[in-house]
């Protein structure tokens, strides 16, 4: 089993400068705290007493002190943000890679506005507090003791009412914590919301405009902000008691001080330096106390950050590799032995049921059927998208589950039924195939696909800059550039989920031919809603309700499938026999 990931385990290369940043606060609250003793010498022996020898000694001495602890705070402040950045590079770098390692099934579960968020708003919130936890953290508790621990040297007296004061705000702050980190906890959950719906809206922004649906994305963008805005307040509202509770214990504290202080002073018990000296001491510490709150604060918006963070780092892909993965893949061949799977893993919930299928190398198979019928869940298995909950699929003659799942896809190409171009050149797009592929190259898998013509047409020609998503071209042309994508790796295998549905039949006809005459021994997978689109395939596979309802040629269907002989008519009579 995987040992489980914390997030210290982040901060790798940043150790030097998260044990550095300690040190130098620890220096600087030495010099800090030993201010005010000093100055309260110099009241006491130099002003008081009217000695100038003694006032240039411990003046010179405050000056050095303060330009110390100043340059200590500086070279604290620079390794703590230092380490702060870095550990949150690291958390980020490492979260997002093991993201690329998550299957389907993976990604689904946390679902893309979630992952974002992680990435972005939790991440911030854990720097905070880990930039306070190394800093601040640090100062506040050694300061309060040292400067409680000097005011007792002073006059153990006064020293004692710290103490009463202590235990109230850690009862109040304990009482703040419990009561804010359920509801911050649920921000961040709507906050994945919030994410997902943005998402949504701006991928689909031309759907949006075109159906007048500009009202409805707004009303539904405000009801989850303002579901974040009501927990965020109740949230606030309870971090709001932290600030007058601090306020009432330290002024509490300053004139309890005073009036004993004076009275003590008047007595002749205190001298007026020490006094002076006192104040400083109760400032430092009162000071220490807020800071102390404010980490607390920071802490407890940070925890549910923290907690969603290390459930990232810490899922591991359902899909790995065997002990001894193969690496060579025969040939094309596809067997499914048996096959049903479950989306859920539920054997109640099955999407496919009990699939037998053979398929030669170089063999080409269309695949027919309904919406719902698991025509894209059958083909995820051959590239091991998804395992197969029961059954095995086979892959020249190996078990997926046995290849190494790099050397599996390599030899497996895929154009899914989203189509999906990613911004940059044309070129740039077409090597996601083969990163090592020549303009030669690129040209001849266009001409096969049909790309070749419009792109000519293009006044950058190969080097036509592609918007995010391909925005800036038409369905046709996007899925004639997945297909020649996809032919660039050269695969054993090609699978085309639907991925000419948006081009004309004359087109369709045209890359089908020079899949036939180009590549041969390639077995080709082809998920089609017209009958012309695969009527010419070696075998045709009739899907309805997760099984293979018919299979056979195109002129063996007819005869024996009326599923397969009512689409045909109904595509070729224009459905005027229906009724």
């Amino acid at each position: 089993m995987k040992k489980k990931r914390g997030l210290t385990s982040c901060i790798q290369e940043f150790k030097r400068d998260t044990i550095l940043t300690p040190i130098f606060v620890i220096g600087e609250v030495a010099f800090d705290v030993l201010i005010p003793m000093m100055t309260g010498k110099l009241l006491d022996e130099g002003v008081k007493a009217g000695s100038m020898s003694h006032i240039l000694q411990y003046g010179a001495t405050v000056v050095a002190m303060a330009l110390i602890a100043l340059l200590l705070g500086a070279l604290s402040g620079r390794f703590a943000a230092r380490a702060s950045t870095g550990f949150s590079r690291n958390l980020r770098r490492e979260m997002y890679r093991n993201v690329q390692k998550f299957s389907f099934s993976n990604i689904d579960k946390f679902s893309t506005g979630g992952i974002i968020t992680r990435l972005t708003t939790d991440v911030t919130n854990v720097q905070m507090a880990f930039m306070m936890i190394i800093r601040i953290a640090v100062r506040c508790p050694i300061m309060l003791i040292c400067a409680w621990g000097l005011t007792y040297t002073i006059n153990p007296k006064l020293a004692l009412i710290f103490l009463v004061v202590v235990p109230v705000l850690a009862v109040g702050i304990l009482i703040i914590m419990k009561s804010a980190h359920p509801l911050f906890e649920r921000v961040f959950k709507k906050y994945d919301w919030l994410n997902n719906v943005v998402q949504e809206n701006l991928l689909g922004i031309r759907v949006v405009k075109s159906f007048v649906r500009e009202d409805y994305e707004k009303e539904k963008f405000g009801k989850v902000s303002n579901e974040i805005y009501k927990d965020f307040s109740k949230a606030e509202k309870i971090i709001a008691f932290n600030m007058p509770l601090m306020q009432v214990c330290v002024y509490a504290c300053m004139l309890t001080v005073s009036w004993i202080g004076a009275n003590l002073v008047v007595g002749g018990d205190l001298t007026t330096g020490q006094l002076t000296s006192m104040f400083s001491y109760i400032m430092m510490i009162l000071m220490s106390l807020m800071m102390c709150s404010m980490v607390l604060v920071q802490i407890i918006l940070a925890r549910a950050s923290a907690e969603r963070i290390k459930e990232l780092l810490n899922e591991e892909s359902d899909l790995k590799n065997g002990p001894n993965p193969v690496l060579e893949m025969k040939d094309g061949s596809v067997v499914f032995e048996n096959v049903s799977f479950s989306y859920a893993k539920d054997p109640e919930k099955e999407c496919l049921k009990d699939v037998n299928l053979t398929i030669k190398s170089g063999e080409t198979v269309g695949i027919l059927g309904g919406t719902g019928t698991s025509k894209t869940t059958l083909v995820q298995l051959i590239p091991r998208l998804y395992d197969a909950t029961e059954g095995r699929v086979l892959v020249g003659g190996v078990d997926v589950r046995d290849y190494d799942m790099e050397a599996l896809r390599e030899q497996v190409a895929m154009v899914l039924q989203k189509n999906v171009l990613f911004s940059g050149t044309i070129k740039e797009n077409l090597r996601w195939g083969n990163k090592e592929a020549t303009d030669e190259e690129m040209i001849r898998v266009c001409k096969l696909a049909q790309a070749d013509p419009f792109i000519q047409e293009f006044p950058d020609k190969y080097d036509t800059y592609i918007e995010q998503g391909g925005s800036n071209v038409s369905g046709g042309q996007k899925q004639r550039l997945c297909i020649a994508r996809a032919l660039l790796k050269k695969p054993k295998i090609l699978i085309l989920d639907d991925s000419t549905s948006a081009v004309d039949t004359k087109t369709d006809a045209l890359i089908r031919k020079a899949f036939r005459e180009e590549i041969p021994e390639t077995t080709k997978f082809i998920i089609a809603q017209r009958i012309s689109s695969i009527e010419d395939a070696d075998k045709i596979l009739v899907m309805d309700g997760g099984k293979i309802a018919a299979m056979g040629t195109h002129e063996e269907l007819l005869q024996s499938c009326d599923i397969y002989r009512e689409i045909y008519e109904s595509q070729t009579k224009g459905g005027s026999d229906d009724e």
